[in-house]
């Protein structure tokens, strides 16, 4: 699909929208869902929060969403740990300037934290899958997963992937491989592998790796950077779309 014709679609859409009562147009529906479980300490979610926050108030994020067909993106973002457990703490927003950019890195900021035990990969996805198709209308629909463990709530992780892959969701993840030991446990050197396995998956999915939450903030740019600016074409094939 050539950029031309995508430009012409995005103007399309964008004349039909008010006229037929359609969900607003955007270019990327994006739910950030992001790991509170106890493993992850005060510390280490004051810096994960803190990624999150940089990367809306950074302007190669607001150039990114600019240079999009339709200029603008819808954001939602939603904290999680065991199955049970999951806690909207931004509904949908449209990003598209450097106002809207700033003023949901400010209400990420005032947010107030809450953490719960276990970690429930497949129940973040599953929570995150149902806030799409209401109030926008994405040409592509993306769930960014973040955590520093593997499933140990719920389904099986891969299970939720598959279903959410169905309905033509895409999933890319940030494994925060980290250096401190959760709960007397070693460090699991081998979190990217799994959610590679387990997690990722869609035209254009990725991973991208974190080696400790220090490094968070640089991986979550990079991440949604590439969220944002990714546009893969329908006729890729699964075996070159199938991430890095």
């Amino acid at each position: 699909m050539s950029v031309r014709f995508r430009l012409l679609v995005a103007a399309l859409m964008l004349a039909l929208w008010p006229a037929a009562g359609r969900a607003e147009p955007v270019d990327i529906e994006l739910v950030l869902a992001v790991d509170v479980s106890r493993s992850v300490d005060e510390v280490e979610a004051h810096l994960q929060r803190q990624g999150y926050i940089q990367a809306f108030r950074n302007p190669r994020i607001v150039r990114a969403i600019a240079n999009g067909p339709l200029g603008r993106i819808a954001v939602a973002y939603v904290e999680w740990a065991a199955v049970d457990f999951q806690r909207l703490v931004i509904d949908w927003t449209v990003v598209k300037d450097a106002a809207s950019a700033g003023a949901f890195a400010d209400r990420l900021a005032a947010a107030p934290r809450e953490s719960w035990s276990w970690t429930s990969v497949s129940g973040a996805i599953d929570y995150s899958a149902r806030l799409f198709g209401k109030a926008h209308e994405g040409t592509r629909m993306v769930i960014d997963v973040s955590g520093d463990g593997r499933n140990n709530s719920g389904r099986p992780a891969a299970e939720a992937r598959d279903d959410a892959l169905a309905r033509g969701i895409v999933i890319n993840g940030l494994a925060i491989m980290n250096d401190r030991p959760n709960f007397s446990r070693p460090p699991d050197r081998a979190l990217d592998e799994w959610y590679r396995e387990n997690v990722v998956g869609g035209f254009g999915s990725f991973l991208v790796v974190a080696e400790d939450f220090e490094a968070f903030a640089e991986a979550i740019l990079n991440k949604l950077l590439k969220e944002i600016a990714s546009r893969p074409d329908p006729d890729t094939s699964p075996a070159a779309a199938a991430g890095d």
